[in-house]
């Protein structure tokens, strides 16, 4: 397994947004519908939101055999730090990718950082647990502008040592 972080590769967000393409809407069109979930893609998976975040140095991906199998990305919402994308190929789970993804954005956050906060689908379960495995507690719900609760963006945080 090969990992890049940020500015590393000039053409990693092509690969990136390849997998998205590929791994967001099977994902969540079962949780949100499938044109909600095309519109994930098509407002955060293309060229330009990817090569902003992967030239600011704030995406890291794991590879596989010249494959991306997991793509971490974090942001700012004002002055919180947010991780906006985790994402792992469903045939590499369990071994251990997500968590390194991670600590691999952790590792990246300024020195001053005392907090990470991720957030998530209502409907998305799956990821909630991990979440909570890895650390990051509810801080908030925030209902959807649709009324559908599964659309719902759970924000939770992390307290970082």
């Amino acid at each position: 397994m090969r990992w890049w972080f940020g500015k590393r590769s000039a053409g990693m967000w092509r690969g990136v947004c390849g997998f998205g393409v590929e791994h967001v809407p099977p994902h969540y069109a079962p949780l949100i519908g499938a044109e909600a979930a095309a519109e994930q893609v098509r407002r955060w998976w293309n060229a330009a939101e990817i090569g902003r975040a992967v030239a600011e140095g704030l995406v890291v991906v794991a590879e596989v055999g010249g494959v991306v199998v997991g793509v971490g990305q974090r942001g700012r919402r004002g002055d919180e730090h947010v991780v906006y994308k985790l994402y792992v190929d469903p045939g590499f789970r369990s071994r251990g990718i997500g968590p390194r993804l991670i600590d691999a954005l952790i590792g990246h956050l300024p020195s001053d950082a005392d907090r990470l906060y991720i957030e998530h689908f209502v409907g998305n379960g799956r990821a909630g647990a991990f979440y909570e495995r890895e650390g990051f507690t509810v801080d908030r719900i925030e209902p959807s502008a649709s009324g559908d609760p599964a659309r719902g963006v759970v924000w939770r945080v992390r307290r970082l040592a």
